[in-house]
C-alpha cells in the first residue's frame, strides 16, 4: 500500500477502474459512473503507478488500473479500506459492500481480478504454441534488442515523436524471436521517453493489426511512440 493514505476520490477512483476491469475514457467514467479521474488524483494516482493514464487522439483521458493498482486494492481490503466517516450513509455501505468482498474472496480463494476480470472479453490461454504470447523469462532483453526497436521506430516515423503501428516495426525486426521482441517493448514501456498505448478506434483494427498487438497489464497495445532525442 501507499505509505501515506489515499484520499476518497483516488480510492473511489481505483474502485471504478476496478469494476471496469478495462481502459475506459473520462467521457465514458462520466456516463456510466459520474466521475471523472483528472487533477491531482490522477496525478497522484499515476505517480504512484496504480493507474496508467494517456491521452488519446482527441485529447480525452484514458485510464487503466495497473499490475500494482490490483495489487493496492487487495491491500487495501485486507487491511479494510479507510473511507472517511463524513462519507455519510453512503460511505457506510461501501464500507459494507468491500467487507463483504473480502470476504468473499477469502472464501473462495479468489482474487479481485477473478471477481472483476469477468467483466471483459477473456484473453487467450498463455500457450507455448501461441506466438502472441510472450514466454516467461526471468532474463533482461539484450540491449540490442531495444536498439533495434529503437532504429526501426526512427525508420518507420514520418516525424519526431509520431506513433508508429508495431504491424509495421516487426517485420524490420528480422529474425528476432516474438517472446524477445514483446518483453523488451515492456521493459521499454516503463522508460519515460516510451509510450506503448491501444488504438483508439478498435474498429480501425485489422487481423495483422491485432496479431501484432503486445499485452501490457491485460490489454492489447498496438501503437508505439518514442520520444524525438
Amino acid at each position: 500500500m501507499p505509505d501515506k493514505a489515499l484520499s476518497l476520490p483516488e480510492i473511489t477512483a481505483l474502485l471504478v477502474l476496478m469494476v471496469e476491469g478495462r481502459e475506459i475514457s473520462n467521457v465514458e467514467l462520466q456516463e456510466r459512473h459520474g466521475l471523472t479521474l483528472t487533477g491531482e488524483p490522477r496525478q497522484n494516482l499515476n505517480d504512484l503507478k496504480l493507474v496508467e493514464s494517456r491521452k488519446g487522439k482527441r485529447g480525452a483521458f484514458f485510464h487503466v488500473l495497473t499490475d500494482d493498482g490490483w495489487a493496492c486494492l487487495t491491500d487495501e481490503l485486507r487491511a479494510g479500506v479507510v473511507i472517511p466517516q463524513r462519507s455519510g450513509s453512503a460511505g457506510s455501505a461501501l464500507r459494507a459492500v468491500l467487507s463483504g468482498l473480502q470476504g468473499f474472496m477469502e472464501r473462495t480463494d479468489r482474487s479481485l481480478a477473478d471477481v472483476f476480470a469477468e467483466n471483459t472479453d477473456p484473453a487467450p490461454a498463455a500457450s507455448s504454441e501461441d506466438p502472441a504470447t510472450p514466454a516467461p523469462s526471468s532474463a533482461t532483453p539484450a540491449p540490442d534488442v531495444e536498439e533495434r526497436i529503437r532504429a526501426a521506430y526512427r525508420e518507420l516515423a514520418a516525424k519526431p515523436g509520431a506513433w508508429v503501428s508495431l504491424t509495421k516495426l516487426r517485420p524490420l525486426l528480422g529474425e528476432v524471436a516474438r517472446a524477445t521482441v514483446d518483453e523488451a517493448l515492456v521493459r521499454m514501456n516503463r522508460m519515460p521517453d516510451v509510450n506503448i498505448v491501444p488504438e483508439d478506434n478498435q474498429k480501425m483494427l485489422s487481423r495483422e493489426d491485432r496479431d501484432a498487438a503486445v499485452t501490457i497489464g491485460e490489454q492489447e497495445k498496438h501503437l508505439l511512440w518514442i520520444e524525438a532525442r
